[in-house]
C-alpha cells in the first residue's frame, strides 16, 4: 500500500503575493498580541508596590494551587504580602478565593488557615469557594460579596489580567505583584498569560455569568462591620 505523500505549501513565488503573506503574518501576530497590549495599557497605572499601595477595606487573594493540603510556594507569597498589607493597615479584611469544587481540594481553607498562622484574625478573613477563574473571583467578589474597590494580589505575570478583568466587572482596584523565582513555573505563568489574554479580552467583553453565582453573601460586610 502506497503511503500518502504530504505536499509542502508552496510559498508565493511573485513580489506581490510575498507581499501578501508577509501582511497577513504581521496582521496575525498583531491579533494575537492585541488581548495582551490591552491588558497592559488596562493596568499600566494600577500597580502598586506593598509598600505604596493606597489605604482599601478589602484585599483580594487569588488561588494558585495546593501542595499536599499547603498553599504552593506561589500562593504562600501571595498570602504573605496580604498578611503584611493587614498589619500595616493598608487592608481590614481579605477575601481569599478559589476552587472547592471537589471534596478533597480545597483552596479557601488552606489559604484561610494560612493567614490566622500568620496574624491576620479569622474574622477579618472572607472565603470564596467557587473562585475558578480570575474572571469568576471578580465578578462573584463584585456582585456575592459587594466588593468596590480592592487591592488585588498575585504574581506579576498575572496581576495585569487580574487588574483588567476586576476592573471590567466593575472593581477599582490596585494590584500588587509580588516577588516570584523565576523557575520553570514562572516561566510557564507567563507563557500561559499570552494564551489566557485572549479568553479575557472575550470575559471583558461579552461579561459572561461565573460557572457559579449563588446568592448575596454578606461576609464582607459583616468583617468591615467588626474592623476598627
Amino acid at each position: 500500500m502506497r503511503r500518502p505523500t504530504l505536499r509542502r505549501p508552496r510559498l508565493p513565488r511573485t513580489r506581490r503575493g510575498q507581499r501578501r503573506l508577509v501582511q497577513a503574518v504581521m496582521a496575525g501576530c498583531v491579533l494575537a498580541l492585541s488581548p495582551s497590549a490591552w491588558m497592559y495599557a488596562t493596568a499600566s497605572d494600577r500597580l502598586r508596590t506593598a509598600g505604596d499601595v493606597p489605604r482599601t477595606d478589602v484585599a483580594v487573594v487569588f488561588g494558585a494551587g495546593l501542595w499536599d493540603g499547603e498553599p504552593s510556594p506561589y500562593l504562600a507569597h501571595r498570602l504573605d504580602a496580604a498578611a503584611e498589607l493587614y498589619r500595616r493597615g493598608r487592608v481590614e479584611v481579605v477575601l481569599v478565593t478559589g476552587d472547592n469544587s471537589r471534596e478533597d481540594y480545597d483552596e479557601p481553607d488552606a489559604m484561610r488557615a494560612y493567614l490566622t498562622r500568620h496574624g491576620v484574625p479569622g474574622g477579618r478573613i472572607v472565603s470564596d469557594y467557587a473562585g475558578f477563574d480570575t474572571w469568576d473571583s471578580c465578578v462573584r467578589a463584585k456582585k456575592i460579596f459587594g466588593v468596590d474597590e480592592a487591592v488585588l494580589i498575585s504574581q506579576g505575570f498575572h496581576i495585569r489580567r487580574a487588574v483588567a478583568l476586576c476592573g471590567a466587572a466593575g472593581i477599582e482596584s490596585y494590584g500588587v505583584g509580588v516577588d516570584a523565582v523565576h523557575d520553570a513555573t514562572w516561566y510557564y505563568g507567563g507563557a500561559r498569560e499570552i494564551l489566557a489574554a485572549g479568553k479575557a479580552a472575550l470575559d471583558a467583553a461579552f461579561r459572561p455569568d461565573p460557572r457559579f453565582l449563588g446568592p448575596r453573601e454578606p461576609g464582607v460586610e459583616r468583617a468591615l462591620g467588626t474592623a476598627g
